[in-house]
């Protein structure tokens, strides 16, 4: 249902502003897998997502982000957003999002393509 998955932004984009390792936590299940990259090895579980997140962190304010579900199997989500950083490159967004029956994500999977000006 879709009123999961915008749940999980809105608490994503919470992350993302305040960068607190609380936030970020809540977001993941314990042994969840993050990819930044669809073939990049991932960041697997609370520890190494809170450092990964902390280590690549953006400063609060500096990122507009626009969504929209683009389907949906079962716990599985496919999102495509914008990041438009405002002192910086705009971002065209590939997420595909498992999550777990709490509304947690179990996996996460991003794909960016800096867009031409």
């Amino acid at each position: 249902m879709a009123d999961a998955i915008t749940s999980w932004i809105d608490r994503y984009r919470r992350a993302w502003e305040t960068n607190d390792p609380d936030d970020i936590r809540a977001l993941f299940t314990e042994d969840a897998s993050y990819r930044t990259e669809p073939f990049a090895e991932p960041w697997d579980g609370h520890l190494e997502i809170v450092e990964g997140w902390l280590d690549a962190q953006d400063d609060p304010g500096s990122v507009d982000f626009e969504w929209r579900l683009l389907g949906q199997d079962g716990s599985q989500y496919f999102v495509e957003g914008v990041t438009d950083y405002h002192d910086g490159p705009t971002y065209s967004n590939l997420w595909v999002v498992v999550l777990a029956g709490d509304g947690r994500a179990e996996e996460f999977t991003e794909w960016w393509m800096e867009q031409q000006a």
